[in-house]
């Protein structure tokens, strides 16, 4: 995969924006990036106008120079198609290229991604942009890799304009074939919605309750991330005919609509993620961030990343204050905290980590999203950090490639993330198992993963995993039950939460018993179920010695008829009027086990879990740390590397229980002190 995240090295770069800058300071910006250990620079994401400053023209000059530039000193370039910011005579011209909000009214040229992916003016002139840049630039010796459009979905993933319209239409036609058909999948009976013609079907607009079809709405999800998707391809499907050998091409980014990893499987080589950690303390988000983990909750994104991308990089890593002059206001890093960040990103995979951004930009609405260099451009201590982080990674090259190490994974698929972000029962069990699940682990010193399910496979091997928790997975496939099955009969550990398999994949209930699909699988059954009261005393669910909290929603269980041989019910509800009955059944299947907790998870009742199953804390017996500290381990070649991450901001002892060698000093110790410094 050429240059950077090839196994071979770790490899530090920034974003760099030379239309921002005059000519005369470019060469003395590229030297400086180079003399503090900066290797390659991302450009033209946002400069569509240098190449095509007005319709049917093309001017190469600009970038021309500066890529000889940056030959002649040489720093290495990631070039990007320049999407995301259609310039004004298109958007003038081509008013139909805009993406619109619910009500139909134009997003106006200003801003940035205020286009829609499916206005065939726009995939027009994406393809002649495209085409033109990498059949020019394609093969200048300074490129070293393609970044399409910039962040796919970012500011906006939802879109309402008229070719959206057309083209979902286009969309159901190829899914469903006839209107019967998709009448009876989206359940049209209910309020007499049923549709009689195809031009009768739009994206979704504004009802007087904002109110609408739940089934329509996923499947227009699922319509964003196909041309989201689709939009990838087609600029990766141009880029593949032009450039050199060994060259990649990825995009930046992890967003919402979009299964980022089928997109990642059709287009890219590796994708990369925009690490901004700094978003736990602006003013808006601090609150939120201030009750969990403040910024190691980013880890929880790197996750995210290497499941769909076990081989990735940083495109923007932080490196200064961020904010726009309309919000987002954030402190500068302490000393220490850019260091923090990068190996908090190359602890969970990183390979390749690019600094946003090189220089602050003196103009536009991201004047105060800082770079390394402040506006005057003088040497300063973030600079200085820089330098220190390029020594460090001359010292950890090795780490390049490795695997991170897990036994635990959290199990997720687009459909039932779709479906939680339109549906409030679904929504709200998701979301406090999802962030307990990430709490836990961090503060037990679990190592996690996440994979991601789909009717014929899993982002990785599931076999990898001791054990695997799917929360709520309320929408389920029997292609993808039998996937799980096979995982636990090999011996695997399967841990399901309520609301599973209540639904199909159109996002009907099923009229099955409960747990749908999951019953045989579980050897579950699920008579009743209940929302909990939020006035009412807390439910427990009593296993064993330990009282697991049960909170947001109860299903009351009893074993499947048939599968009481191998199923038996470990904990049973306390402090409700259904006291008694089961909440948590334990199903022997094949060689393995699956636990069936009926309802969502807290960061008490997952630590109960990890500690029952045998996987908390799996290097206690090699490393002891406080609960401030983050564990990761990468391993390659026989050889496991710690990192360990102190997010409190002052030094803590950490216990080191077998020989280690420090990689930054090449010391062998068994204690000794750590901070942010």
């Amino acid at each position: 995969m050429g240059q950077i995240v090839n196994g071979e090295d770790l490899v530090l770069g920034t974003c760099y924006y030379p239309e921002h800058w005059p000519e005369s300071m470019w060469e003395e910006d590229l030297k400086r990036m180079l003399e503090n250990g900066i290797q390659v620079i991302r450009i033209a994401e946002f400069a569509w106008s240098k190449i095509e400053p007005v319709e049917g023209t093309f001017t190469y000059e600009f970038f021309d120079g500066f890529l000889d530039l940056a030959k002649n000193v040489g720093m290495k370039v990631i070039f990007c198609t320049p999407t995301a910011t259609p310039p004004a005579w298109l958007t003038q011209k081509y008013p139909e290229v805009l993406n619109a909000n619910i009500d139909g009214v134009l997003y106006r040229h200003g801003a940035r991604r205020h286009y829609n992916y499916n206005s065939p003016v726009y995939l027009e002139k994406t393809r002649i942009i495209v085409e033109k840049s990498a059949l020019h630039y394609a093969q200048h010796p300074a490129i070293i890799g393609w970044q399409i459009d910039n962040e796919l979905n970012c500011e906006k993933d939802v879109f309402y304009s008229e070719s959206d319209s057309v083209a979902f239409r286009d969309f159901l036609k190829d899914k469903y074939g006839d209107l019967d058909t998709l009448n009876n999948a989206w359940g049209t009976v209910f309020w007499n919605q049923t549709y009689t013609n195809w031009s009768e079907i739009y994206v979704p607009r504004t009802t007087y309750s904002d109110s609408t079809n739940p089934h329509e709405i996923l499947d227009y999800t699922r319509f964003i991330s196909c041309s989201a998707r689709a939009y990838a391809k087609l600029q990766s499907d141009i880029l593949r005919k032009y450039i050199k050998t060994g060259d990649f091409i990825t995009t930046n980014g992890l967003f919402g609509n979009l299964d980022n990893h089928q997109m990642t499987r059709e287009s890219l080589d590796f994708l990369t993620y925009d690490s901004y950690p700094n978003f736990a303390y602006t003013k808006e988000q601090y609150d939120k961030f201030s009750r969990v983990l403040q910024d190691r909750m980013w880890s929880r994104n790197l996750m995210e990343i290497r499941s769909a991308s076990p081989c990735f990089g940083i495109m923007e890593q932080q490196s200064g204050a961020n904010g726009w002059n309309t919000g987002m206001g954030a402190p500068t890093p302490k000393p220490g905290q850019m260091t923090l960040w990068t190996m908090q990103s190359v602890a969970h995979g990183a390979d390749y980590i690019s600094y946003f951004r090189w220089r602050t930009c003196t103009m536009g609405t991201e004047i105060y999203w800082h770079g390394i260099l402040d506006y005057s451009g003088r040497d300063n201590r973030r600079l200085k950090e820089v330098a220190d982080i390029n020594k460090k990674f001359k010292k950890l090259q090795k780490i390049a490639g490795a695997k991170y190490q897990a036994q635990v994974a959290v199990v997720k698929d687009y459909d039932n993330i779709w479906d939680a972000r339109l549906d409030v029962w679904h929504g709200d069990v998701e979301a406090v198992s999802q962030q307990a699940l990430f709490v836990a682990a961090q503060k037990t010193h679990t190592p996690l993963d996440y994979v991601y399910l789909d009717d014929e496979k899993s982002s990785v091997p599931l076999k990898d995993y001791k054990v695997l928790f799917y929360p709520h997975p309320s929408l389920i496939t029997p292609e993808r039950v039998k996937i799980l099955e096979e995982y636990v009969a090999q011996g695997g550990i399967l841990v399901l939460g309520c609301r599973s398999g209540y639904k199909d994949m159109t996002g009907k209930c099923v009229m099955d018993k409960l747990p749908g699909h999951f019953g045989e699988l579980t050897g579950t059954d699920i008579p009743e179920y209940t929302r909990t009261c939020p006035g009412e005393r807390p439910v427990t669910i009593r296993w064993g010695d330990h009282h697991l909290e049960a909170p947001e929603f109860n299903d009351q269980l009893m074993i499947r008829e048939g599968c009481g041989k191998k199923a038996s019910v470990l904990g049973k509800y306390e402090d409700c009027y259904y006291e008694g009955a089961a909440g948590l059944i334990l199903n022997k299947y094949g060689k393995g086990q699956v636990y069936y907790f009926g309802a969502a998870f807290t960061e008490k009742t997952v630590k109960v879990f990890l500690e029952e199953l045998g996987v908390k804390n799996p290097y206690r017996k090699v490393i002891e740390l406080p609960k401030c500290c983050e564990l990761a381990v990468r391993k390659k070649d026989g050889k496991e590397y710690f990192f360990v991450l102190n997010y409190s901001g002052e030094n803590v002892k950490i216990h080191v229980k077998d020989t280690m060698k420090d990689m930054y000093t090449q010391k062998v110790t068994v204690q000794y002190p750590i901070s942010q410094k």
